[in-house]
């Protein structure tokens, strides 16, 4: 399976898993076994507001899945290390939990006086 993201600034967390072509996201399942070869299956569709466009598989039978990938505050300018989120590569991924891109910006601390 291979998973593309569109990074979207928003507090809500994902968490996703794969067993074969059912790709879970925060304990749903989605079930796509039933998409055939050099299909198109339509956002709207899915039901889901983790996708972020049409699941497809190709001729070979890999499915593309694009998902919203949240993240939190980013401070400007970006760290390079803001990469993974702001601009993600996509992943090919196998069967168990998706290591997910991440970034947490560092805690200010303020000045006890």
């Amino acid at each position: 399976m291979k998973l593309t993201f569109s990074p979207t600034r928003m507090d809500a967390t994902l968490t996703a898993s794969v067993a074969g072509d059912v790709l879970t996201l925060n304990g749903s399942a989605l079930d796509f076994s039933p998409l055939p070869p050099g299909a198109t299956l339509p956002c709207a569709a899915i039901g889901c507001d983790w996708i972020a466009g049409d699941v497809t598989r190709d001729e070979a039978g890999v499915l593309s899945v694009p998902l919203i990938l949240p993240h939190g505050p980013i401070p400007w300018p970006a760290p390079p290390e803001a990469q993974a989120v702001t601009h993600p590569e996509p992943m090919e991924v196998g069967d168990g939990p998706v290591a997910l891109p991440h970034y947490e910006a560092p805690q200010i601390e303020e000045d006890a006086e």
